[in-house]
């Protein structure tokens, strides 16, 4: 149980981001940008899933030189309003990088929404695309806590798990938190654009437990120069996980993110676990991997 929470914590912290405002492109903050530096489209888009481990995976490859990072959730495949501005506005939302440098931009909204695959092949068919995934009954738990926070800091009516997960003694596969962790529906939009060899699956869970072991996978993937390596993470004996290390400067949760998952009846768990055995299977089958759910 201790060990869930640990995860959940920081799960919860890696993948809060604020949402991009529709103002202005990024300010450069009076610094000029580095010699021979431009921006550009991404060369890589973790496409998400919500509430899998997006924000601890751009924060782990942006550990590596030669990995630049928007700090910021752009939303330009799924957001009309900003697709509509083009592609010279989502350029200008991206960090400047220098030659041989790569760019990566996280929103974790596009895994799931149906018209951005074909978007991003428009725009860039040879975008290299990262996916993290976690178990589907834990991301849907995590999901609703995300949510539900929301609700309570904008003071808005709160509505119990219970009440949005089942319907008529059954569950209401309307319930967004739950289509979201139904990965094979959404993944087969992703492999009718894209070649698998073209989207890395990243383990979620195993992220947390491992975090270097899943990088060098990222890396061999991405067919970048070995770079991150142990000195990067450190274990946190007070917290309990792993934290990031990098020139000397420390990031790690800060003490008021860690959101317990609500207290789920134990039937209604049953009912979840016993209700994804069949989609994860077909999830497995489709991207020619297992996980451990």
């Amino acid at each position: 149980v201790l060990m869930a929470a640990v995860v959940v914590a920081l799960l919860l912290f890696f993948t809060q981001s604020p949402s991009l405002a529709t103002a202005d492109p990024p300010a450069s903050h009076g610094h000029d940008p580095p010699a021979n530096a431009t921006r550009r489209l991404p060369d890589i888009i973790i496409i998400g899933v919500r509430k899998g481990g997006t924000r601890a995976l751009i924060e782990m490859l942006n550990l590596h030189a030669d990995v630049v990072a928007a700090q910021r959730e752009v939303h330009f495949f799924d957001w009309d309003s900003h697709y509509r501005r083009g592609a010279d506005w989502y350029v200008s939302q991206m960090p400047y990088a220098r030659p041989g440098q790569l760019t990566v931009e996280k929103t974790p909204a596009y895994f799931t929404s149906a018209r951005v695959p074909e978007r991003v092949l428009q725009m860039k068919p040879d975008v290299r695309l990262l996916l993290i995934v976690r178990e589907p009954t834990e991301r849907l738990l995590s999901d609703y806590t995300q949510v539900f926070h929301n609700r309570l800091e904008k003071r808005k009516r709160q509505q119990t798990l219970e009440t949005l997960l089942m319907r008529g003694g059954e569950l209401n596969l309307d319930y967004k938190a739950l289509n979201r962790s139904l990965y094979h529906v959404h993944m087969r939009r992703w492999l009718d654009a894209f070649p698998r060899s073209r989207i890395h699956l990243v383990d979620g869970d195993e992220l947390i437990r491992n975090p270097l072991e899943e990088m060098k996978k990222v890396e061999e993937f991405l067919h970048l120069e070995p770079q991150i390596n142990a000195s990067n993470f450190y274990f946190n004996q007070t917290r309990g996980f792993f934290c990031l290390r990098d020139r000397r400067r420390e990031r790690c949760l800060h003490g008021s993110k860690g959101r317990k998952h609500p207290r789920v009846a134990p039937e209604i768990l049953r009912k979840l676990y016993d209700f994804f055995h069949e989609p994860n299977r077909k999830f497995f089958e489709l991207v020619g991997r297992t996980f451990d759910w």
